[in-house]
């Protein structure tokens, strides 16, 4: 990867891995492109970015033509609870950014990287353990976009030789930018609530367990497998990855451990709820680990810590 072009760069992992990226392969050759005008104000105070809608084809070719790209970072998507209000919308708006990204990297001889997810899996998978290859049969518009983009990009790579790559994120915990509608959004939402309130009320079981990495770890994962030797990846589209796996009553005695005063109470979302039934409590990560060295770092103790930390810093 010599010119990289990260679109969706707004969201959650976008704003932390343009200046990662920018970190491993130099400022000037990591363009971000976002639709939202502060999006594009606020990253273009830390680099190159330009306002641009995926869903419009042309303007996306005349960007990879311009910077002369030859890696795409695909991170648009409306993510799980928010694309169960408008299922047509999650719809055109996933799939659309990934045939485009896919169709323009066959043109311009790019790799391309999309995030896949654990909400690709369904109530059907195996809950504990889920293995790389097996039953997928999501009820949620956003997994079915996320099995139908592997099935995609592996088209893509196995017909035309597009080098599609992939990992099956699980929740992201981060204290850059905030999260925007997934399931998961609880295990980073807890953390300015009781710094800011000392209480938090949330939207998902207590016993309800969900795989979770946190942000630096899913940023080197980006970059390990994007670079690693084609030859040794029988899996392109897409790899289990995780690091832990908790529920909500975990994560809050944790954090409790740490601010013996703060409250936690719950007011479950229903549709979140069935939701985080439908996904794996744990993931099988050895396919990463064996064909490209996928080895985290971050623990849930670490993780609170660092989290506690930084939000604290931040909300001064």
């Amino acid at each position: 990867m010599k010119r990289i072009l990260v679109v969706g760069a707004g969201g959650q992992i976008g704003t932390e891995l343009v200046p990662h990226l920018q970190k491993n392969y130099g400022e000037d050759n990591v363009i971000a492109a976002d639709l939202k005008d502060e999006a594009v104000q606020k990253i273009s105070q830390y680099a190159r970015c330009e306002k641009l809608d995926v869903l419009d084809f042309n303007a996306f070719g005349e960007l990879m033509k311009k910077y002369d790209i030859d890696a795409i970072f695909n991170l648009v998507a409306l993510l799980s609870a928010t694309g169960e209000k408008n299922p047509e919308l999650a719809w055109k708006i996933n799939m659309g950014a990934l045939l485009n990204s896919l169709t323009l990297a066959k043109e311009f001889n790019a790799a391309i990287f999309t995030p896949s997810s654990i909400g690709a899996f369904g109530v059907n998978t195996p809950h504990d353990n889920t293995p790389q290859d097996t039953v997928m049969r999501p009820d949620t518009i956003y997994g079915v976009c996320k099995v139908t983009g592997e099935m995609l990009s592996d088209y893509y790579h196995s017909r035309f030789g597009v080098d599609a790559r992939s990992v099956r994120f699980p929740g992201i915990i981060s204290n850059g930018a905030l999260p925007g509608g997934g399931t998961t959004d609880y295990a980073v939402e807890v953390f300015y609530d009781i710094i800011k309130n000392g209480r938090y009320t949330c939207p998902i079981p207590e016993n309800s367990y969900m795989d979770m990495l946190y942000m630096p770890d899913a940023l080197n994962a980006v970059t390990q497998l994007m670079e690693a030797d084609p030859s040794k990846l029988k899996h392109r589209n897409s790899f289990n990855i995780t690091c832990m796996s908790f529920c909500p009553k975990e994560l809050f005695a944790k954090i409790k451990e740490r601010v013996p005063s703060a409250e936690f109470s719950y007011d479950v979302d229903p549709v979140k709820a069935a939701i985080a039934d439908s996904w794996p409590n744990k993931m099988d990560d050895s396919c990463a680990r064996e064909e490209w060295g996928w080895d985290p770092k971050w623990d849930i103790d670490a993780m609170v810590d660092d989290m506690l930390k930084a939000i604290a810093a931040k909300l001064k």
